[in-house]
Protein backbone atom coordinates (compact mmCIF):
# COMPACT_ATOMS: atom_id res chain seq x y z
CA UNK A 1 0.00 0.00 0.00
CA UNK A 2 3.63 2.20 1.02
CA UNK A 3 3.64 2.25 -3.35
CA UNK A 4 0.17 3.09 -3.87
CA UNK A 5 0.23 5.36 -1.59
CA UNK A 6 3.55 7.26 -3.17
CA UNK A 7 2.25 6.67 -6.37
CA UNK A 8 -0.91 8.79 -6.25
CA UNK A 9 1.36 11.76 -4.59
CA UNK A 10 3.40 11.78 -7.57
CA UNK A 11 -0.09 11.90 -9.84
CA UNK A 12 -1.27 14.78 -7.27
CA UNK A 13 2.43 16.80 -7.82
CA UNK A 14 1.32 18.75 -10.71
CA UNK A 15 -2.28 19.33 -10.16
CA UNK A 16 -1.45 20.34 -6.63
CA UNK A 17 1.51 22.58 -7.58
CA UNK A 18 -1.19 24.60 -9.70
CA UNK A 19 -3.63 24.64 -6.47
CA UNK A 20 -1.42 26.17 -4.58
CA UNK A 21 -0.10 28.93 -6.64
CA UNK A 22 -3.89 30.08 -7.42
CA UNK A 23 -3.88 30.10 -3.21
CA UNK A 24 -1.27 32.05 -3.12
CA UNK A 25 -2.18 34.71 -5.82
CA UNK A 26 -5.77 35.38 -3.27
CA UNK A 27 -3.09 34.99 -0.35
CA UNK A 28 0.44 35.68 -1.07
CA UNK A 29 1.19 34.71 2.64
CA UNK A 30 1.09 31.25 1.17
CA UNK A 31 3.67 32.13 -1.51
CA UNK A 32 5.79 32.63 1.44
CA UNK A 33 9.04 30.47 1.14
CA UNK A 34 6.70 28.64 -1.40
CA UNK A 35 10.14 26.62 -2.21
CA UNK A 36 10.62 25.03 1.46
CA UNK A 37 6.45 23.29 0.85
CA UNK A 38 8.52 21.51 -2.20
CA UNK A 39 11.46 20.16 0.38
CA UNK A 40 13.74 23.50 -1.21
CA UNK A 41 15.77 26.07 0.55
CA UNK A 42 16.33 24.68 3.86
CA UNK A 43 18.86 25.66 6.47
CA UNK A 44 21.30 22.89 6.85
CA UNK A 45 22.00 21.83 10.26
CA UNK A 46 24.37 19.26 12.01
CA UNK A 47 22.11 18.45 14.52
CA UNK A 48 18.68 19.86 15.73
CA UNK A 49 15.47 19.27 17.84
CA UNK A 50 12.44 19.70 15.50
CA UNK A 51 9.03 20.56 16.28
CA UNK A 52 6.32 20.49 14.18
CA UNK A 53 2.97 22.87 15.35
CA UNK A 54 0.73 22.89 12.10
CA UNK A 55 -0.88 26.66 13.12
CA UNK A 56 -1.78 28.99 15.54
CA UNK A 57 -3.04 26.89 18.36
CA UNK A 58 -0.53 24.30 18.71
CA UNK A 59 2.71 26.71 18.63
CA UNK A 60 0.64 28.52 21.49
CA UNK A 61 0.86 25.42 23.12
CA UNK A 62 4.25 24.39 22.50
CA UNK A 63 5.76 27.79 24.04
CA UNK A 64 6.19 26.56 27.56
CA UNK A 65 7.75 23.45 25.45
CA UNK A 66 10.17 25.36 23.96
CA UNK A 67 11.53 27.84 26.77
CA UNK A 68 12.01 24.44 28.76
CA UNK A 69 13.80 22.92 25.97
CA UNK A 70 15.82 25.70 25.58
CA UNK A 71 17.21 25.49 29.10
CA UNK A 72 17.85 22.29 29.11
CA UNK A 73 19.57 21.39 25.83
CA UNK A 74 20.82 24.64 25.42
CA UNK A 75 23.47 23.26 22.75
CA UNK A 76 20.67 21.96 20.60
CA UNK A 77 19.52 23.99 17.82
CA UNK A 78 15.68 24.17 17.88
CA UNK A 79 13.63 23.63 14.35
CA UNK A 80 9.99 24.49 14.78
CA UNK A 81 8.21 23.69 11.29
CA UNK A 82 4.21 25.00 11.27
CA UNK A 83 1.99 24.53 7.44
CA UNK A 84 0.29 27.57 7.89
CA UNK A 85 1.45 31.39 7.65
CA UNK A 86 -0.28 32.43 10.37
CA UNK A 87 1.50 29.76 12.42
CA UNK A 88 4.51 31.12 11.23
CA UNK A 89 4.06 34.74 12.51
CA UNK A 90 3.23 33.53 15.66
CA UNK A 91 6.39 31.62 15.66
CA UNK A 92 8.40 34.91 15.14
CA UNK A 93 6.24 36.78 17.48
CA UNK A 94 7.02 34.30 20.85
CA UNK A 95 10.31 32.99 19.62
CA UNK A 96 12.26 35.84 17.52
CA UNK A 97 15.57 34.29 16.15
CA UNK A 98 16.04 32.02 19.33
CA UNK A 99 14.54 28.84 16.92
CA UNK A 100 15.05 28.33 13.60
CA UNK A 101 11.13 28.42 11.81
CA UNK A 102 10.67 27.13 7.88
CA UNK A 103 7.53 25.33 6.31
CA UNK A 104 6.85 21.54 6.01
CA UNK A 105 6.96 20.46 3.06
CA UNK A 106 3.99 18.54 1.11
CA UNK A 107 4.51 14.81 1.40
CA UNK A 108 6.08 14.05 -2.03
CA UNK A 109 9.43 11.55 -0.90
CA UNK A 110 11.47 13.31 -2.70
CA UNK A 111 10.47 16.41 -0.47
CA UNK A 112 10.59 14.22 2.55
CA UNK A 113 13.96 13.52 2.38
CA UNK A 114 15.15 16.70 1.12
CA UNK A 115 13.79 17.75 4.20
CA UNK A 116 15.11 15.83 6.82
CA UNK A 117 18.42 15.24 5.62
CA UNK A 118 18.72 19.26 5.78
CA UNK A 119 17.78 19.89 8.79
CA UNK A 120 18.82 16.10 10.51
CA UNK A 121 16.53 16.10 13.96
CA UNK A 122 18.36 13.99 16.35
CA UNK A 123 14.91 14.11 17.88
CA UNK A 124 11.59 15.16 16.20
CA UNK A 125 7.80 15.74 18.16
CA UNK A 126 4.81 16.10 16.15
CA UNK A 127 2.28 18.48 18.46
CA UNK A 128 -1.25 16.26 18.25
CA UNK A 129 -2.34 14.31 15.08
CA UNK A 130 -0.12 14.87 11.90
CA UNK A 131 -0.25 11.17 10.86
CA UNK A 132 2.05 11.31 7.34
CA UNK A 133 3.28 7.98 5.56
CA UNK A 134 5.88 9.37 3.85
CA UNK A 135 7.61 11.91 6.76
CA UNK A 136 7.07 8.94 9.25
CA UNK A 137 8.45 6.54 7.22
CA UNK A 138 11.62 9.18 6.40
CA UNK A 139 12.06 9.48 10.31
CA UNK A 140 12.21 5.64 10.71
CA UNK A 141 14.93 4.89 7.79
CA UNK A 142 17.15 7.53 8.82
CA UNK A 143 16.70 6.26 12.63
CA UNK A 144 15.23 9.59 13.85
CA UNK A 145 13.21 9.18 17.42
CA UNK A 146 9.80 10.36 16.31
CA UNK A 147 7.52 11.12 19.39
CA UNK A 148 3.49 12.14 18.69
CA UNK A 149 3.19 15.12 21.74
CA UNK A 150 -0.11 15.10 23.18
CA UNK A 151 -1.35 13.06 20.44
CA UNK A 152 -5.21 12.35 19.99
CA UNK A 153 -7.38 10.81 17.42
CA UNK A 154 -11.32 11.31 18.10
CA UNK A 155 -13.74 8.29 18.07
CA UNK A 156 -15.22 9.40 15.02
CA UNK A 157 -11.66 9.61 13.15
CA UNK A 158 -11.02 6.08 14.03
CA UNK A 159 -12.90 4.49 10.73
CA UNK A 160 -11.42 6.48 8.22
CA UNK A 161 -8.37 5.20 9.47
CA UNK A 162 -9.48 2.08 9.84
CA UNK A 163 -9.86 2.16 5.69
CA UNK A 164 -6.35 2.76 5.16
CA UNK A 165 -5.19 0.24 8.01
CA UNK A 166 -2.31 -1.94 6.74
CA UNK A 167 -0.87 2.00 5.57
CA UNK A 168 -1.54 3.37 9.27
CA UNK A 169 0.01 0.13 10.60
CA UNK A 170 3.19 0.66 8.81
CA UNK A 171 2.78 4.50 9.18
CA UNK A 172 3.33 3.15 12.91
CA UNK A 173 5.85 1.19 12.86
CA UNK A 174 8.58 3.03 12.89
CA UNK A 175 9.93 3.14 16.26
CA UNK A 176 7.77 5.76 16.69
CA UNK A 177 6.66 6.74 20.80
CA UNK A 178 2.99 8.12 20.96
CA UNK A 179 2.70 10.82 24.12
CA UNK A 180 -1.06 10.81 24.23
CA UNK A 181 -3.43 12.96 25.64
CA UNK A 182 -5.47 10.73 27.63
CA UNK A 183 -5.89 6.75 28.02
CA UNK A 184 -8.52 6.52 25.45
CA UNK A 185 -6.76 8.36 22.84
CA UNK A 186 -3.25 5.71 24.14
CA UNK A 187 -6.32 2.69 23.10
CA UNK A 188 -7.37 4.44 19.71
CA UNK A 189 -3.23 4.46 19.34
CA UNK A 190 -3.09 0.97 19.64
CA UNK A 191 -5.91 0.05 18.03
CA UNK A 192 -4.66 1.26 14.79
CA UNK A 193 -1.39 -0.66 14.99
CA UNK A 194 1.03 1.84 17.29
CA UNK A 195 2.69 -0.61 19.77
CA UNK A 196 1.66 -0.81 23.26
CA UNK A 197 5.37 -0.08 25.23
CA UNK A 198 5.69 3.02 23.17
CA UNK A 199 2.40 4.72 23.74
CA UNK A 200 2.50 6.94 27.15
CA UNK A 201 -0.38 8.87 28.42
CA UNK A 202 1.43 12.40 29.12
CA UNK A 203 -1.71 14.69 29.13
CA UNK A 204 -2.76 17.77 27.11
CA UNK A 205 0.44 20.19 27.00
CA UNK A 206 -1.78 23.05 26.92
CA UNK A 207 -2.66 22.60 30.24
CA UNK A 208 1.09 23.56 30.80
CA UNK A 209 -0.06 26.87 29.55
CA UNK A 210 1.40 30.13 31.48
CA UNK A 211 -0.07 33.03 31.98
CA UNK A 212 2.10 36.58 30.78
CA UNK A 213 1.32 38.97 33.79
CA UNK A 214 2.34 41.52 31.98
CA UNK A 215 0.28 40.85 28.61
CA UNK A 216 -3.00 40.70 31.38
CA UNK A 217 -1.75 44.05 32.18
CA UNK A 218 -2.30 45.12 28.88
CA UNK A 219 -5.66 44.05 27.91
CA UNK A 220 -6.88 45.49 31.14
CA UNK A 221 -5.31 48.50 29.58
CA UNK A 222 -7.23 48.11 26.05
CA UNK A 223 -10.29 47.38 27.96
CA UNK A 224 -9.74 51.35 30.23
CA UNK A 225 -9.12 52.91 26.65
CA UNK A 226 -11.00 51.19 23.86
CA UNK A 227 -14.19 50.04 26.20
CA UNK A 228 -14.40 51.73 29.64
CA UNK A 229 -16.49 49.96 32.05
CA UNK A 230 -18.84 48.59 29.57
CA UNK A 231 -19.35 44.88 29.77
CA UNK A 232 -17.70 42.90 27.50
CA UNK A 233 -17.89 39.56 26.12
CA UNK A 234 -15.82 37.99 23.30
CA UNK A 235 -16.64 35.04 20.30
CA UNK A 236 -12.99 33.64 19.69
CA UNK A 237 -12.02 31.58 16.45
CA UNK A 238 -15.66 31.69 15.13
CA UNK A 239 -16.26 30.18 11.52
CA UNK A 240 -18.75 29.96 8.41
CA UNK A 241 -21.97 29.93 10.27
CA UNK A 242 -20.91 30.46 13.38
CA UNK A 243 -21.13 34.84 13.26
CA UNK A 244 -24.81 34.99 12.02
CA UNK A 245 -26.21 32.81 15.38
CA UNK A 246 -23.62 34.89 17.19
CA UNK A 247 -24.94 38.62 15.82
CA UNK A 248 -28.33 37.04 16.38
CA UNK A 249 -27.64 36.41 19.94
CA UNK A 250 -25.99 39.94 20.76
CA UNK A 251 -29.33 41.09 19.26
CA UNK A 252 -30.96 39.50 21.79
CA UNK A 253 -29.06 40.36 24.49
CA UNK A 254 -28.71 44.44 23.66
CA UNK A 255 -32.51 44.05 24.70
CA UNK A 256 -31.90 44.22 28.30
CA UNK A 257 -28.06 45.10 28.12
CA UNK A 258 -27.90 48.15 25.69
CA UNK A 259 -24.27 48.85 26.67
CA UNK A 260 -22.70 45.71 26.20
CA UNK A 261 -19.88 45.05 23.31
CA UNK A 262 -19.18 41.99 21.15
CA UNK A 263 -15.79 41.57 20.21
CA UNK A 264 -16.11 39.12 17.31
CA UNK A 265 -12.46 37.26 16.40
CA UNK A 266 -13.04 35.29 13.07
CA UNK A 267 -10.46 31.95 13.48
CA UNK A 268 -8.81 32.81 9.74
CA UNK A 269 -7.94 35.81 8.60
CA UNK A 270 -9.14 35.44 4.79
CA UNK A 271 -12.50 35.77 6.30
CA UNK A 272 -12.56 38.89 8.49
CA UNK A 273 -13.60 41.21 5.29
CA UNK A 274 -16.49 39.16 4.57
CA UNK A 275 -17.32 38.97 8.84
CA UNK A 276 -17.02 42.70 8.63
CA UNK A 277 -19.51 43.14 5.57
CA UNK A 278 -22.03 40.82 7.91
CA UNK A 279 -21.91 42.45 10.79
CA UNK A 280 -22.70 45.88 8.50
CA UNK A 281 -25.90 43.76 7.21
CA UNK A 282 -27.00 42.69 10.61
CA UNK A 283 -27.58 46.64 11.49
CA UNK A 284 -24.55 46.67 14.09
CA UNK A 285 -22.36 49.78 14.68
CA UNK A 286 -18.92 48.60 14.02
CA UNK A 287 -15.52 49.04 15.22
CA UNK A 288 -12.29 47.18 14.19
CA UNK A 289 -8.98 46.79 15.47
CA UNK A 290 -7.11 47.75 12.31
CA UNK A 291 -9.23 50.70 11.28
CA UNK A 292 -10.10 52.28 14.54
CA UNK A 293 -12.88 55.21 14.56
CA UNK A 294 -14.35 56.33 17.90
CA UNK A 295 -18.26 56.53 17.53
CA UNK A 296 -20.77 57.83 19.09
CA UNK A 297 -21.80 54.24 20.39
CA UNK A 298 -20.70 50.59 19.22
CA UNK A 299 -21.83 47.35 19.36
CA UNK A 300 -19.69 45.10 17.98
CA UNK A 301 -15.52 45.38 17.73
CA UNK A 302 -13.94 43.08 14.85
CA UNK A 303 -11.03 41.86 15.92
CA UNK A 304 -9.29 41.77 12.60
CA UNK A 305 -5.67 41.18 13.32
CA UNK A 306 -3.44 37.84 14.52
CA UNK A 307 -2.31 36.76 17.74
CA UNK A 308 -3.57 39.44 19.92
CA UNK A 309 -7.12 37.15 21.37
CA UNK A 310 -5.09 36.47 23.97
CA UNK A 311 -4.79 40.44 24.56
CA UNK A 312 -8.55 41.00 24.38
CA UNK A 313 -9.61 37.91 26.65
CA UNK A 314 -8.19 39.63 29.19
CA UNK A 315 -10.04 43.12 27.98
CA UNK A 316 -13.53 40.51 28.80
CA UNK A 317 -15.80 39.52 30.95
CA UNK A 318 -17.63 36.64 29.12
CA UNK A 319 -15.67 34.23 26.38
CA UNK A 320 -17.60 31.79 23.93
CA UNK A 321 -15.14 29.73 22.04
CA UNK A 322 -16.00 28.89 18.10
CA UNK A 323 -15.92 25.93 15.98
CA UNK A 324 -18.05 24.42 18.10
CA UNK A 325 -21.78 26.14 16.91
CA UNK A 326 -20.95 24.50 13.73
CA UNK A 327 -18.95 20.64 13.51
CA UNK A 328 -15.47 22.21 13.04
CA UNK A 329 -14.72 20.26 16.69
CA UNK A 330 -14.06 23.22 18.78
CA UNK A 331 -10.76 25.27 19.44
CA UNK A 332 -8.51 25.94 22.59
CA UNK A 333 -10.80 26.53 25.69
CA UNK A 334 -7.71 27.05 27.67
CA UNK A 335 -6.82 30.36 26.73
CA UNK A 336 -9.85 32.48 27.73
CA UNK A 337 -9.34 29.46 31.16
CA UNK A 338 -5.96 30.92 32.23
CA UNK A 339 -7.35 34.47 32.51
CA UNK A 340 -10.16 33.28 34.60
CA UNK A 341 -13.14 33.52 32.30
CA UNK A 342 -16.61 31.83 32.62
CA UNK A 343 -16.47 29.70 29.24
CA UNK A 344 -19.27 28.85 26.69
CA UNK A 345 -19.09 26.50 23.88
CA UNK A 346 -21.80 24.47 21.36
CA UNK A 347 -22.15 21.21 20.75
CA UNK A 348 -19.20 20.46 18.10
CA UNK A 349 -15.92 19.79 20.21
CA UNK A 350 -14.30 16.72 19.89
CA UNK A 351 -11.27 18.45 18.97
CA UNK A 352 -10.39 18.66 22.74
CA UNK A 353 -13.31 16.76 24.12
CA UNK A 354 -11.58 15.49 27.23
CA UNK A 355 -10.60 18.91 28.42
CA UNK A 356 -14.52 20.02 27.03
CA UNK A 357 -15.80 17.39 29.12
CA UNK A 358 -14.18 18.28 32.44
CA UNK A 359 -14.59 21.69 32.80
CA UNK A 360 -18.25 20.98 31.99
CA UNK A 361 -18.18 18.34 35.11
CA UNK A 362 -16.78 21.50 37.37
CA UNK A 363 -19.42 23.54 36.26
CA UNK A 364 -15.92 25.92 34.73
CA UNK A 365 -17.78 25.70 30.90
CA UNK A 366 -21.34 25.86 29.68
CA UNK A 367 -22.73 24.04 26.10
CA UNK A 368 -25.39 26.04 24.27
CA UNK A 369 -27.18 25.09 20.83
CA UNK A 370 -28.20 27.64 19.49
CA UNK A 371 -28.26 31.65 19.45
CA UNK A 372 -31.03 31.93 22.01
CA UNK A 373 -29.43 29.82 24.51
CA UNK A 374 -25.77 31.54 24.31
CA UNK A 375 -27.62 34.78 24.85
CA UNK A 376 -29.82 33.14 27.60
CA UNK A 377 -26.49 32.07 29.36
CA UNK A 378 -24.39 35.61 28.62
CA UNK A 379 -26.97 37.25 30.42
CA UNK A 380 -27.57 34.93 33.22
CA UNK A 381 -23.57 35.49 33.56
CA UNK A 382 -24.18 39.54 33.27
CA UNK A 383 -26.82 39.43 35.94
CA UNK A 384 -24.83 37.55 38.31
CA UNK A 385 -21.31 38.72 38.12
CA UNK A 386 -20.37 36.40 41.75
CA UNK A 387 -21.20 32.90 40.34
CA UNK A 388 -19.28 34.36 36.75
CA UNK A 389 -16.02 34.92 38.65
CA UNK A 390 -16.86 31.60 40.51
CA UNK A 391 -16.75 29.45 37.52
CA UNK A 392 -13.50 31.31 35.82
CA UNK A 393 -11.84 30.84 39.35
CA UNK A 394 -12.86 26.85 38.44
CA UNK A 395 -11.25 26.72 35.02
CA UNK A 396 -7.81 28.11 37.06
CA UNK A 397 -8.39 25.48 39.57
CA UNK A 398 -8.59 22.89 36.64
CA UNK A 399 -5.41 24.03 34.72
CA UNK A 400 -3.67 23.91 37.90
CA UNK A 401 -4.04 20.32 38.89
CA UNK A 402 -3.96 19.24 35.21
CA UNK A 403 -0.47 20.36 35.03
CA UNK A 404 2.81 18.56 34.23
CA UNK A 405 2.67 17.69 30.62
CA UNK A 406 5.60 18.55 29.77
CA UNK A 407 7.71 16.92 32.82
CA UNK A 408 5.70 13.68 31.51
CA UNK A 409 7.22 14.57 28.33
CA UNK A 410 10.86 15.34 29.32
CA UNK A 411 11.18 12.00 30.73
CA UNK A 412 10.38 10.04 27.26
CA UNK A 413 12.77 12.61 25.80
CA UNK A 414 15.85 12.50 28.09
CA UNK A 415 16.66 8.79 26.78
CA UNK A 416 16.67 9.85 23.15
CA UNK A 417 18.91 12.53 23.80
CA UNK A 418 20.86 10.80 26.24
CA UNK A 419 20.23 13.05 29.31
Amino acid sequence: MQILYNLLTYLLFIPFTFYWIIKGIFNNSYLDKVWQRFGLGYQGFKKCIWIHAVSVGEVQAISPLIHVLKKKFPQQKIVITTATPTGASRVTKLFGDSVYHCYIPFEFPHAISSFLDSINPVAAMIVETEIWPNLYRGCGIRKIPLILVSARISPSSVPKYQKFLPLIQKTLSHGIIIAAQSKPDAHRFIKLGASSERTHVIGNIKFDIENDDNLTKQGKEIRKKLFKDRPVWIAASTHEGEEKIILDAHHILLRNFPDLLLILAPRHPERFSKVKTLIKNSSFNLISRTNYEKKAHNEVFLLDTMGEVTLFFAASDISFIGGSLVPIGGHNILEPAIQGLPIIVGPYFSNSEEVVNEFIKDDACLVVKNEAELAENISSLLCNSVEAKKMGQRGLRLIRKNKGSIERLLHLLNPILKV
